[in-house]
């Protein structure tokens, strides 16, 4: 899989829309846009880190707010 399709893959997990997920990593929707889009590539370690965010979240049973989920 590509770059691009392990980020929208990443995303569509957690199903969250563009916007959800722009809002809760911090990346603005049109970059996600270009990204999943292949307009544009991410590093390599982009979609690393961003998985590593969701595990830890799902760790520790947050969200980036501090809720529970």
């Amino acid at each position: 899989m590509d770059i691009a399709g392990s980020i929208k893959d990443l995303r569509e997990r957690t199903g969250m829309s563009r916007k959800e997920f722009s809002n809760h990593t911090g990346i603005p929707v049109r970059t996600l846009e270009d990204w999943e889009a292949g307009r544009r590539t991410p590093s390599e370690y982009i979609p690393r880190l961003i998985s590593y965010q969701l595990k830890y979240e799902e760790l520790i049973g947050k969200d980036d707010q501090g809720q529970k989920i």
